[in-house]
């Protein structure tokens, strides 16, 4: 028997028969412009977030510091609505979280976003009704919602790892996850021994600031960064001139190259040191993504990325007063192959007597006890306690969520030993779904907003081929997905992005597979779907739920 639907009518969007065209999870900036394309379209699209409010990992992540990180304004935007473009102004290169935050509010409103979007609800379990060619969801507040198609927008970063530490349950100060970072309070550090584990992104951002109050600070680390400087300054009014004037054609270049502005075509390997030096000393001053991208080979050729790295670690060097800690700091591993961080006064922050360092590689932590750390060479008395461990990224919100698809499979089962879809939007046995900025798309590895519109725009042109046609369920071939994963293997092989254990691979998260899970070439990839769709959606079956008249018909009888 079909799944009641218990719906409010003052507050869900539905067709004429009480069905979803489209459910969305997650109203971030995925999830937002899924449902403003959607909408344009005359589909029933209802959003559903378990934040109290939109914005996604920007609503989340409100840790001090916390700004953009990739390259930022005046190109961290939408692209889409040139008005939008026009009326927007960016005040600073890298904009932090309540700019960014309230740049996702200001397109909320101004596309009138927020009729279609329930806050504060958790989707609490997916399931493909074949009966019917229904997805069946369960709300947190007790609703059940069905949909003809199920879009999961949740993220890249949305499902928060919290390493399985013995007895952190017991610590009696205060505890906090940089990215569920408190909503209703500031947290102050004044005179506190603080204690931060992790030194990726939030940490390398959040521990400057610490730094500045805290009694004393102490730094478990596992593995040295990368750490650029990112030289936030106003952003320039050229530069806004430039984005504003010329919003088309930079749009055009973004898609066709990954990037609105040109890339470098010289090659280090082919400087004179003199030259190489100035050009990196001149990258380095300019901060930024701006040392990466000086030159064209640095994430292709081993000798030209050593080259890079190298001079980072002599940086290192020069903002370190002690040697040994300097060297605690210095990464070895392949430049840029985890995630490059843009950071302010990260370095210069151990030159101070509140704040040590521990090697958790050399010195794991054993435990933590009711009012410290111990590791295997020492306890550390501290009052806060910072996890900035990150995410189980790419997929973690998604097997959090692990929807049933045909026959009741979970795609946390289907996913056991690594990541299989057909063009990282779809997976066979689950029919009608569609994932945004999932595994083996570029996701972080391309402009967010611009994937979020291609991928966005591409769903709802495949929805429409189905109801052009008459069909009611749209699934990817499972013959194709092999296919697709060797694909996105191959071009991380011939880059040096999977050269060493990161997030991308999945190593940061215990019994994991490791696996690539990133599309590193955006433009290509784009220019693919376009090609299967314009081939009339090759590798996909289209069919028809063979009762789904009945269905709707008792659907409309119960909500009668």
């Amino acid at each position: 028997m079909p799944v009641r639907l218990k719906r409010k009518k003052d507050n869900v969007n539905t067709s004429s028969n009480g069905i979803l065209d489209v459910a969305i999870i997650g109203a971030g900036l995925t999830g937002m412009y899924a449902l403003h394309k959607l909408r344009e379209e005359g589909h029933a699209v209802r959003v559903f977030d378990r934040a109290d409010g939109v914005g996604g990992t920007w609503w989340w992540n409100r840790y001090p510091g916390a700004r953009v990180d990739s390259p930022g304004a005046p190109f961290y935007c939408y692209t889409f609505s040139e008005d939008l473009v026009a009326e927007w102004e960016w005040l600073e290169t890298q904009p932090d979280q309540p700019a960014i935050l309230s740049y996702l509010n200001h397109v909320a409103d101004r596309f009138d976003l927020r009729r279609d979007i329930q806050l504060a609800t958790s989707i609490t379990d997916a399931a493909y009704e074949e009966d019917s060619g229904l997805w069946v969801l369960a709300t947190s507040k007790g609703e059940e919602v069905r949909a003809r198609y199920l879009i999961s927008a949740v993220g890249t970063l949305s499902d928060a790892y919290k390493p399985a530490f013995d007895g952190l349950a017991s610590f009696r100060g205060e505890v906090y996850h940089t990215g569920h970072w408190p909503q209703d309070h500031d947290v102050d550090f004044t005179g506190k021994r603080v204690g931060i584990i992790g030194t990726g992104s939030s940490g390398v951002q959040l521990i400057p600031i610490i730094a500045e109050s805290a009694a004393a600070l102490t730094v478990f680390q596992r593995t040295p960064q990368y750490v650029l400087p990112a030289r936030n300054r106003p952003l320039a009014e050229e530069l806004k001139t430039l984005a504003k004037e010329n919003w088309p054609e930079l749009r055009e270049r973004a898609v066709a190259t990954g990037r609105p502005l040109p890339k470098a075509q010289e090659l280090a390997v082919e400087a004179s040191q003199e030259e190489r030096n100035a050009v990196y000393e001149q990258a380095w001053l300019t901060g930024g993504m701006s040392l990466r991208d000086c030159y064209g080979d640095h994430m292709s050729d081993p000798e030209a990325n050593e080259l890079v790295a190298e001079f980072v670690r002599k940086k290192i060097r020069e903002a370190i007063t002690d040697p040994d800690v300097a060297e605690q700091l210095l990464p070895y591993y392949i430049f840029g192959a985890k995630r490059l961080i843009l950071g302010t006064g990260y370095y210069e922050a151990f030159n101070r007597d509140n704040v040590s360092i521990v090697d958790v590689k050399k010195a794991p932590i054993v435990c933590i006890t009711d009012s410290g750390v111990e590791t295997s060479d020492g306890f550390y008395e501290l009052d806060v306690l910072i996890l900035a461990t990150g995410y189980d990224a790419i997929t973690g919100g998604l097997t959090s969520l692990n929807p049933r698809g045909r026959d009741g499979v979970r795609l946390r089962d289907v996913w056991s030993k690594g990541v299989q879809s057909y063009l990282g939007l779809a997976v066979s046995g689950f029919p009608n779904m569609f994932i945004m900025h999932g595994p083996q798309t570029p996701a972080v590895k391309y402009p967010m907003h611009l994937g979020a519109e291609l991928q966005g725009d591409w769903i709802a042109g495949i929805i429409r081929h189905a109801k052009n046609g008459g069909f009611d369920t749209v699934e990817a071939q499972a013959a194709m997905q092999p296919a697709w994963g060797k694909e996105v293997a191959a071009i991380a092989d011939r880059s040096l992005y999977s050269k060493a254990e990161s997030w991308y691979m999945g190593s940061n998260i215990p019994g994991k597979p490791r696996q690539f899970m990133v599309h590193l070439d955006g433009p290509g990839y784009h220019r693919r779907i376009h090609e299967v769709a314009e081939s009339g959606y090759e590798g996909f079956e289209f069919s028809k739920a063979d009762v789904a008249a009945e269905s709707d018909a008792y659907a409309a009888a119960v909500l009668s």
